[in-house]
């Protein structure tokens, strides 16, 4: 199991590890003791697979990541009101039980595909996979993967998706980056959500949240919003417009974008213990 969390294996991979599956024997007839360095390849296999179901439709696929509580699915909510009349969005969900975020998105008239993860702390390729091919791509423009709240494993698994995006609410603290680096690292853009709680926190400082994530070497853009103030939001719908616009000038040339999945948290995932 990994070292760290014990979540490798997840209701999506678990089927290679059964009896009969691709990874339950090694070459010599014994039980494998490098199945988690092999699930990790099985996982990059099938994220490539479901980038390239992405590509070939011309959708860009977005991953949000955060501590659980941060913002993410009332930033979707929003984002949906503000571009569902320019663009064609869903949303796939990742929750350890429970439709209710779902739920939620789908009253704002988008598509949205549950995974209820059971015990396992991110969603994966496989998981991914199968919320794909229920969603009809070729009437979709943007992706967005809601993955489950952590600020440690959903940075270590690609799941197909172009770019990431990390939340950071001003209610937990500016050094947030300098205690979850692998996180932080693997970000293309940083949201620091809940804003209009500034006016009463005297213990979040905006700056420090970026110059801390500046310190891992970090050039990723840090726009500061609150869901409930509309005109805080123009950066974001902004910068998802843009993005778009890249990923079809990328699809037209045969090219595809590849997120920064951090070595550091795949070799956390890939350590056994016999």
């Amino acid at each position: 199991m990994c070292d760290t969390c014990g979540c490798n294996v997840t209701s999506g991979n678990q089927h290679l590890i059964k009896p009969g599956g691709k990874l339950s024997l090694a070459s010599n007839g014994k039980t494998s003791i490098s199945v988690l360095k092999n699930l990790m390849s099985e996982n990059d296999q099938v994220a490539a697979h479901n980038r390239e179901h992405f590509d070939k439709h011309n959708v860009l696929a977005i991953n949000l990541m955060s501590s659980p509580g941060s913002g993410k699915t009332s930033l979707l909510e929003s984002t949906i009101q503000q571009l569902k009349k320019q663009f064609r969005l869903a949303v796939i969900e990742g929750d350890l039980e429970t439709e209710n975020d779902a739920e939620r998105i789908r009253n704002q008239g988008i598509p949205a595909i549950q995974i209820t993860t059971g015990s396992a702390c991110h969603l994966d390729a496989h998981m991914v996979h199968d919320a794909v091919h229920n969603l009809s791509l070729s009437d979709l423009d943007i992706v967005f993967i809601e993955n489950v709240g952590n600020l440690v494993c959903p940075a270590s698994f690609d799941l197909g998706q172009h770019l990431n995006v990390t939340l950071l609410s001003v209610t937990e603290g500016d050094d947030k980056p300098s205690k979850y680096p692998v996180m932080f690292r693997a970000t293309d853009l940083m949201l620091l959500t809940k804003t209009d709680l500034l006016d009463v926190l005297d213990d979040f400082d905006s700056s420090k949240a970026e110059h801390n994530l500046r310190q891992l070497a970090s050039h990723a853009p840090v726009f500061e919003l609150s869901t409930k103030r509309s005109n805080s939001m123009q950066n974001w719908i902004d910068w998802l417009s843009q993005q778009y616009q890249m990923q079809i000038a990328r699809v037209k040339k045969g090219e595809s974008l590849k997120p920064a999945i951090q070595p550091d948290g795949a070799n956390m995932h890939t350590h056994t213990q016999v």
